[in-house]
Order: C-alpha cells, then structure tokens, then sequence
C-alpha cells in the first residue's frame, strides 16, 4: 500500500524511493510479464513522484519515471553519425544458401559455434548510455547516418533510463516494434473513429517512433528488444551469447531464446521451428538471423562495406494460408475501371488479418476460374498486399457456378466496355458517381493539388450532401456550408479552406497529374509541364508534338490529346481557370550539378521522404528512375533496402547515403 507521508523532510530519499519502484515494475511488467504490484498502486506511487517533483524543482531528473508520458514537440529531427554503424545483413532464402554459407565458415574455423535469433519486424535504433545513464536514442538511417529520437525512446517503457554498472560508455542496438495486441488494439479504436487503419504492426512502430510529438508516441506502447551490443568501455566479453546476458542483467528487454549451436542441421531446425512458432508469438518476425558466437572470431571474418561476412538473415518465404471466398465486390475507380475484390473469411498473414483481397479484373478471375464459396489459398505480397494465389478445387461447393462479371456499372446502372488491347472493364458514363468520388480524391492526393484534409470520407460527404460535382466545385467551397457537416467544426473548415487556397498557386505540372489523365503518372505530368510551360500550348499540342517528349509513346500521347479534345473536359477546365488555378510551369530548379546524372533510391532515407530526395534529384538537374541498369549512376540507399541495393552491388554502381547525396548538390 502507499504511503503519501507529506511530513516526511526526506523528501529526495522518498522520490528515490519511489522511483526505484516505478523502475522496478516498469520491467517486471513489460519485460518478465510479472508485475508484483496493481495498475491501481503503480498509478498512486507515479503520482506520489510527481507531486513530489512539482512541489521540489531540485528532484529535476530528465529521465525520471514520469518524464516517460512524452510531450516533448520537437520541429525535426536532428541528425546522428553513429559511432559504430548499424550495418544491415545479407539475407539467404533457402536452406541449401545457409548451409552454403554455414559450411563455408565451418571450413575456415571449424570449431566455431553461432547464434540463432528471431529477426524482429520493427525498426533498428542505437542507444546511447552515459556513466550508467541513458542519453540518446537514434533510429539506424542509412547505417551511418539517423535520426535523434531519444524523446521518443523516452516513451517505451521496457528501455531501462539507467543501469546498475555505471560504465563510462554503453551502446546497444535494439528493434522497436509494436505487439499484435496494441496494434490491433490500435487499429479497433481508429476504426471507431473513421480513420484510415495502419497496415501492420512494423510500419505502426515505424510511423509512431518518427512521430514529432513525443505525447504521441507515448500512447502507442511501443516495445522494443535488443539484440546487439555495439560498444562499451570499461568492460570486455569473449561472445555475442555473454554480451545478451550482460545486457539482461543490466535490465534490457534482451532478444528472447537466444541458443547457441555448432552443428548445420540443428541451426536449420531451429530455424524452422521458430518459423513454425509465429501465430504464437506476441510480436511479429521475419525471419531467423544467424551470427558467429565468438566475437574474436568475428573480427578475423571481418567485413564487407555493408555487411558483415560473419551473419545472415534468413528470410521466411510470405505465408500462405487457405480462406473461404465469401463474395466478390465491383469497386469502380476515377478511370471508371470496374476492379473486383474478394471478401473473405478473416484470415492472420504477416502480422494484420486480411479479409480483402484483389482479384484484378475479369482475365485474373476466369484464368483461375475463382468463385464465390471456394477455399483460396492466400498470401501478401511484399509482406504487404493480400493476393489469391490459386483454388482448393477438392473443397469446392457442388452447387458451385463459374463468376459472372457484371455487364452495368455496379455505382450507376450505365454501360460497361473493354477495349481490345486493355484487361479492364470499364464504366463508359462519365457523370458516375463513384469516378467523380475518385477524381476528387485523386485531386486532392499529396502528389497532385496536395489539399490536406480531403481524403476519401470527406469527399463522400461533400458529394452526398451536393456541395460538389467535380474537383472545380471545391474553390466555391464555404465556411459555414463545411461546419454544417457531421465531423466539421470552425477549425477544420477553415484548415480545409486554406489548402484549397494554398492549391491554386502550384505547379502545372501537379495540375497535369491532378487532372487524372489516363496513362498519365506524376512524372510524365513533369516532363510535360517543362515542355510546354502553359496548359493553353498543351491543349493545343498535336499528338505527333507530344511524341517528341522523351520517354513519351504514342499511347501516352494520345490519351493527353484524347483529354483536351473531350468537349466536357474542356469545360471542366475552364471551371479550374475561373477558380484562378494557376496554369504555368514553375520552374523549381536550384542548379545543374547533377545534370546528365540518373539515381536509382531504394529503402527509407533518414530525413526525406523518397519523393522529397527525387524531387531534389530533379531540381538540381538529375533524373529519377525507378529500376537500377548499367545506365544508372548512382543509387541513393537508406533502411531496409531491398532487391535494387543487391543488383546495384552486382553490377558496380556506386552507393550514396542522404548525406552524401546531399553533399553532391
């Protein structure tokens, strides 16, 4: 029971007391899963503590217990050199490669033993200890190079503030990550409030982590498990298995089931029987990862300039599991192309449950002759999109007939076409609602008129209550009209207003690409733009004309003149030019010092986004491509980067870190 004893003079023994406690309880719950004391006397001492320490500005301590709710706001995120960089693995797919490179090892040192780990799905952060007391916490960047989120780290109750050897340096590396409980504890509640759901646990954790309100960040229980010891001073260790064990007693949420194993056939067992684990688990992994043990040894391997030789990551092929096809829904899109998408049972791949999937069009779904009450069997692409991969034909209903693609727009009742050379089926009645819906939204998107608060419930509403038909309606928009609607309020009417208005001075290259031309993406709009300055020299330009912009077909070049010719796209435009939407080219470039220089960006950059480094690319007189070829240049790398970091290795090409990219300009 707690004791608020306010005659007590001792009051700095008492909050050390108390905070020893709250420090206590912190671990026992979040990293043993048992807690000694009741949510309900937790609360009564963390308010003790802060009553003290408001009453006592001497107990100032940065990193007390009750400096761990966030509210720290910070505008950016400073940059962080990591003193040992946070290199990334090579990963292997098969057990034939692990044995390849377990064999090869075994050859050179035969008495060697390694590691086997989960490989968490988070996001990789240093951090940084001081004589015993927590003082930075970094997200890895490009492995060189991250970001300063210690405020943020402050918020993730498993990382300890301050450890028992007071050593003059300790750094370690750990993987943020949020349960499959909170995240779906997460999603439940946005759901409640119409907002859109995260996709899955590890991009929650990254997106929470990179959040500049640390009061944010706070509240989305983000834990974290460390598998690494970095550097230290003042103390020595022999393997990677007695630095975690170091590391557990000093009160870290050290990587659990860490075994040691020198035999080949134990490791790949091992491996899958971790594989085979994953429903179970309270976290998300994927995959295995697999280091030498003895750390002497591992400097005699040494190392690649991006990843050790003495470790892989062994990645897990996606999971495939069955479904029951429960129905197919037409959803019909700004183009007018009717998609369809399986509803299914409620099924658990990759960390989130998937019950939609897409079916593509009506080619994908006769060639697999897929029907309403098959057993599926389903998979995510990437981790990330669900897809059907093909049909339990042995559980098939008896009554079963073959899918029937629907002959009229599902939305409005009007005729539906295919072209000869498409797979789609589209709506051919251009005042459908559903495509105006989507033409909105597409307008309003970030990389067209960037209109923030628009997304896809707010456009529904402004079209049912009739306060628009078309994206030009949205600059005859009122305050008082927007606060009658449900969800609406002064401030956000005048927050929506004011980026309408901000919308019309941009680029017309953004223009190009809001207009929803088909065949027309964000770059081509660009090249566009700059060839032709003005939209009125644009809508008069012959298809012939339009060939000549580099990377131009004729394909692309007759949808642009196709577009301009349509009577009722005219008068759409000239809506916009009523509206004073700007329609010239504005030239954003800053220089030419990478003139005649092709990037390649793959992963994620510390600072930028990949659309805010090639629009710097492009400014500067670069150009942007989305596939690596001898032809490239240079590919710009950050975290996790994928397939294009392994051909650019393969074929030569030299890498860049944000840092470096910026140091070219």
């Amino acid at each position: 029971m707690v004791k608020n004893d306010q005659n007590n003079s001792n009051y700095i023994e008492r909050a050390e007391y108390i905070k020893e406690i709250l420090r206590k309880n912190s671990y026992l719950y979040y990293v043993e899963d048992t807690p000694v004391i009741s949510d309900f006397e937790y609360d009564a001492y963390f308010r003790e503590l802060e009553e003290l320490e408001k009453a006592h500005p001497d107990l100032y301590d940065e990193n007390s217990p009750t400096r761990r709710v966030g509210g720290e706001v910070s505008e950016k995120f400073e940059k962080v050199t990591h003193r040992v960089p946070l290199k990334s693995l090579k990963d292997v797919f098969s057990d034939e490669e692990l044995i390849e490179f377990l064999s090869s090892l075994k050859r050179e040192h035969p008495e060697s033993e390694f590691t086997v780990e989960y490989k968490i799905d988070g996001l990789s952060v240093s951090l940084e200890y001081e004589n015993g007391r927590f003082v930075r916490g970094a997200t890895r960047g490009d492995g060189l190079v991250g970001e300063d989120v210690t405020e943020n780290i402050k918020t993730i109750r498993s990382i300890p503030m301050t450890l028992p050897d007071k050593l003059p340096y300790l750094c370690v590396r750990g993987e943020v990550y949020m349960s499959k409980r909170v995240f779906n504890e997460l999603n439940d509640e946005r759901e409640k409030h119409g907002e859109a759901l995260l996709a899955n646990p590890r991009n929650a954790a990254a997106g929470s982590l990179r959040l500049l309100d640390s009061s944010i960040t706070a509240k989305r229980k983000l834990s974290c498990f460390i598998f690494n010891l970095q550097d230290a001073e003042g103390i020595a260790f022999s393997s990677h298995k007695e630095t975690l064990d170091y590391l557990l007693s000093q009160g870290f949420p050290v990587i659990p089931d860490v075994k040691v194993f020198s035999d080949e056939k134990e490791i790949v067992d091992r491996i899958w029987e971790m594989g085979d684990s994953r429903e179970k688990l309270s976290f998300d992994i994927d995959g295995a990862v697999i280091k030498i043990n003895d750390i002497s040894l591992r400097s005699l391997i040494g190392e690649l300039p991006n990843v050790p030789k003495w470790a892989v990551a062994y990645k897990y092929p996606p999971e495939v599991k069955p479904s029951l096809l429960k129905d197919i829904v037409i959803q019909v899109g700004r183009t007018g192309v009717l998609t369809p998408n399986a509803v299914l049972e409620p099924v658990r791949l990759a960390g989130t449950t998937v019950s939609r999937a897409t079916l593509h069009n009506m080619d994908f779904i006769a060639s697999k002759d897929i029907r309403i009450g098959d057993t599926v069997f389903v998979r995510k692409a990437g981790e990330i999109i669900p897809e059907i991969l093909s049909v339990d034909a042995s559980k098939r209903p008896v009554d079963s007939v073959p899918y029937i693609f629907p002959s009229e727009c599902p939305v409005c009742g009007g005729n539906v076409s295919k072209e000869n050379d498409e797979a789609a089926i589209r709506c051919t009645n251009p005042s459908c609602p559903a495509q105006l819906v989507r033409n909105v939204i597409h307008f309003a998107s970030r990389d067209a008129m960037n209109i923030e608060g628009l997304g896809d419930a707010v456009a529904e509403q402004l079209f049912t209550e009739k306060l628009i038909k078309d994206p030009a309606d949205l600059y005859t928009l009122k305050a008082e009209e927007l606060e009658k609607l449900e969800g609406f309020g002064s401030k956000s009417a005048e927050n929506l207003l004011r980026s309408v208005e901000n919308s019309r001075t941009l680029c017309l290259s953004r223009l190009i690409y809001a207009l929803g031309i088909r065949n027309i993406g964000q770059k081509s709009a660009k090249m566009i733009a700059e060839r032709y300055k003005t939209l009125d020299a644009l809508m008069h330009a012959s298809p012939e004309e339009l060939c000549t912009i580099p990377d131009m077909g004729e394909i692309m070049a007759l949808s642009v003149y196709s577009y301009f010719s349509n009577e009722k796209n005219k008068e759409y435009i000239d809506k916009l030019i009523s509206a004073g939407i700007n329609t010239k080219y504005i030239d954003n470039s800053e220089g030419n010092s990478l003139s005649g220089l092709t990037f390649v960006i793959t992963g994620t950059l510390p600072t930028m986004s990949r659309d805010e480094a090639s629009e710097l690319i492009t400014k500067n007189g670069g150009k942007v491509s989305s596939s690596v070829s001898k032809k490239t240049s240079y590919v710009v790398v950050g975290e996790d980067a994928g397939s294009k970091l392994k051909k650019a290795q393969d074929l030569g090409i030299k890498l860049l870190s944000e840092e470096e990219l910026k140091a070219m300009i």
